[in-house]
């Protein structure tokens, strides 16, 4: 009975994520993905510093776990005028955490498979700079 209210075909529910791992330091992966977003001309609209705030309460050795949100106005504009319903990809969203000796540096991509040819033909456009973001943060 839910299914039959969604707006996207059902197997287009479950978001897809785009995940890369990397040895380089945390520091270094979080400052690159600030330097990546700015360069794919996406303005940074978050940044929650998890960890560091946890730290900070007294949790001394608890590990780093940052979220970033961007957009770009005119890409939000041009999607949302394809569907209002794309404001639950917005903003842009890529988490950082370390796990077993390791920067994680994940995003989630918009679905190219729904039954909007245009929400597709902009998913397409767009997670490959997602993907590009990841990429060059994550990058020895």
């Amino acid at each position: 009975m839910i299914a039959s209210c969604s707006l996207f075909p059902v197997d287009q529910e479950t978001v897809s994520y785009y995940q890369l791992e990397t040895t380089k330091a945390y520091d270094e992966v979080l400052a690159e993905t600030e330097v990546a977003i700015a360069e794919h001309n996406f303005r940074i609209t978050g940044h929650s510093r998890v960890g560091k705030v946890i730290r900070e309460r007294g949790a001394e050795n608890f590990p780093e776990y940052d979220t970033i949100q961007f957009c770009n106005l005119t890409l939000a504009k041009q999607v949302l005028e394809i569907t209002p319903h794309a404001i639950t990809y917005m903003p842009c969203n890529i988490v950082l955490y370390q796990y077993e000796g390791k920067t994680i540096i994940r995003t989630h991509l918009l679905p190219e498979t729904t039954d909007n040819s245009q929400l597709n033909a902009f998913a397409k456009i767009m997670n490959p700079q997602l993907k590009a973001i990841l990429e060059f943060a994550a990058e020895k």
